[in-house]
């Protein structure tokens, strides 16, 4: 009985340690400005993931409740707050990669193809690009400790 017990414990560990590194919460870096822009939460569901703007940083000047006038999706008129901005993540079976689904800028309302990455030994930078067609966009946004 007690060899069963350490061999669950044991799996149970390994399980928890085996978690997706990409889960939890992630600054948002403007390429352009340098500017923290928001926390966004990368979650899973049924296998994908999906990430939400939890947080916004916004400028005094700026619209500090910002809502996507522009989507044109179910996300139109909605706050960028609480957006669900990353949808459809799947891992494309390498360790460190998820793509084939899309990334909403709330600021423009357009829906971009999505892909995300760790560099090599980088676990605190997340590569985050959208894409249409060769045109693309890559973002690095820093895990929040």
């Amino acid at each position: 009985m007690r060899i069963l017990t350490t061999l669950l414990f044991s799996f149970f560990a390994c399980a928890a340690m085996a978690q997706n590194p990409v889960l939890g919460k992630w600054k948002t870096i403007d390429d352009e400005t340098g500017r923290i822009k928001s926390i966004v939460e990368i979650t899973e569901r049924n296998g994908k993931l999906y990430g939400k703007v939890v947080e916004l940083f916004r400028l005094p000047d700026e619209d500090q409740n910002p809502i996507c006038t522009d989507c044109t999706d179910d996300r139109k008129n909605k706050p960028a707050l609480g957006m669900e901005i990353v949808r459809d993540m799947v891992q494309d079976g390498k360790a460190l990669e998820w793509e084939d689904g899309t990334i909403c800028d709330p600021k423009n309302g357009k829906v971009y193809e999505c892909a995300m990455w760790f560099e090599e030994g980088e676990m605190d930078e997340l590569k985050v690009r959208g894409y249409i067609y060769f045109l693309y966009r890559t973002q690095t946004w820093l895990r929040v400790k």
